[in-house]
């Protein structure tokens, strides 16, 4: 549990000093770790994860779909948007991960 929460603080550290596309990209993975995390330890259950999943995948075309609109890059605008997505997922992986439903 130690490792996990160093794990995720120094994630944190290493992605506020980084660009913002690095940010998102750096956000990303360090969920994608919680949710394998969750799954491995049946914090999560099989329909938790689907939807957790989903959601991310969503995010990810919606960035695919932004970059190929302005020539590979993120306005300002769609970098805050995708921000508040991520926070958003990280909320709805720790209520998942941390409501009685158990795998």
């Amino acid at each position: 549990m130690k490792s996990l929460i160093l794990a995720t603080v120094t994630a944190a550290f290493l992605a506020a000093s980084l660009p913002a596309d690095q940010k998102i990209a750096a956000r990303r993975e360090n969920q994608q770790q919680r949710i394998a995390q969750g799954v491995k330890s049946g914090q999560l259950t099989a329909g938790e994860t689907a939807h957790l999943e989903t959601k991310e995948s969503r995010v990810n075309k919606e960035i695919r779909t932004d970059r190929a609109a302005n020539g590979g890059k993120l306005t300002g605008a769609e970098k805050a948007q995708v921000n508040h997505q991520q926070n958003k997922m990280s909320r709805d992986i720790y209520k998942d991960k941390h409501n009685s439903a158990v795998q």
